[in-house]
């Protein structure tokens, strides 16, 4: 199979329809398994899935070793490696409750560690994962300009911003895209971040389309999440929250019968459906998963579907924030 591409932004590259996110091989969602991982890396790629997203605290950095790994001795151009930086670690795993830092400094250093541990030259896509309020968004992405000016990275992407820092970013240098949270129970960008992406010529990087997990139509109620999960901190996985959500799963899941995909294939399909300028990515980290999420770019939604789409997760009916409140407050898109 070989996926269709969307080209991300009118400064990003040319991409997948639908991206590989690593950060579950890593990181957040419980134990993996590494040599899965690495095997579901190269099929993805083998697939055409070009864009693989990653951080450099994603596991404090194993999991750029991970994909380092997965793709050694191929082409470099088949990837397109997208890159997070700002958040900070303890030795125990523990993210540092401080401001993220993304000064003009931490981009330089940050990237020359990323650039050691992917074992390439250059990073195509480099990001900030938040925006620190007390360092002018300008002084970051000038940062980041220098670095794209000298070759060491391709692009220049955001991700959780709002559209008064896009504005600022974009005034600054050019963006490729924001990455932001995005999906049938996550429809915030709709109101001002996605209209502002559009009439700037950005591209939007969809995170969390299946909700981590909710909108898979694999999730089990009775699941035992670890403290290390994510999930198990998540306001939607919690008590009446996470039961209304999967009545909303329910409800997505006749419709999926009905066309004869899988829930998580409609919940793809739908933010893909969404806008030629919005590129999805999803976190499978096992080859089932990724060949089940890659059938995903064979399902077209017409107009009445996606309408019966919307009556079975109408907007804004999703339970619970997408982050617990201090992690919300973060948050610039959400201002």
């Amino acid at each position: 199979m070989t996926l269709p591409t969307r080209h991300l932004g009118s400064h990003g590259p040319q991409v997948s329809l639908i991206g590989l996110g690593a950060m579950g091989m890593s990181d957040l969602y419980g134990p993996a398994d590494q040599d899965e991982s690495i095997a579901t890396l190269q099929a993805a790629i083998d697939a055409g899935m070009s864009l693989i997203d990653t951080a450099d605290f994603y596991g404090s950095g194993a999991n750029e070793l991970l994909i380092s790994q997965a793709i050694r001795g191929r082409k470099r151009e088949d990837v397109v490696l997208s890159v997070k930086f700002g958040s900070r670690r303890t030795p125990d795993g523990a993210f540092q409750p401080v401001p993220y830092d993304v000064s003009a400094a931490a981009v330089k250093d940050r990237l020359a560690y990323s650039l050691r541990r992917l074992g390439t030259d250059y990073v195509d896509i480099y990001r900030p994962a938040r925006l620190n309020p007390q360092i002018p968004v300008e002084e970051t992405i000038g940062a980041l300009e220098e670095m794209r000016q000298a070759g060491w990275i391709r692009a220049i992407g955001l991700s959780e911003v709002g559209p008064e820092t896009i504005r600022r970013a974009a005034a600054t240098a050019p963006i490729s895209d924001v990455q932001i949270e995005y999906s049938l129970l996550s429809r915030g960008p709709e109101k001002a971040i996605l209209p502002t992406l559009r009439e700037l010529g950005i591209g939007l990087t969809a995170y969390g389309v299946l909700s981590r997990g909710l909108l898979s139509g694999h999730w089990n109620p009775g699941r035992e999440l670890s403290g290390a999960d994510f999930r198990a901190h998540s306001p939607r996985f919690q008590g009446e929250n996470l039961e209304a959500n999967l009545r909303l799963v329910a409800a997505l899941g006749r419709v999926a019968e009905r066309l004869g995909a899988t829930t998580s294939q409609i919940a793809i399909a739908w933010v893909a459906a969404q806008g030629e300028d919005i590129v999805p990515l999803v976190g499978a980290r096992r080859r089932d998963r990724l060949a089940e999420s890659l059938n995903a770019a064979d399902v077209t939604l017409d107009a009445a579907t996606l309408a019966e789409i919307e009556a079975a997760v109408p907007a804004g009916s999703a339970a619970g924030e997408r982050y617990a409140a201090p992690l919300m407050a973060t948050l610039d898109s959400e201002r």
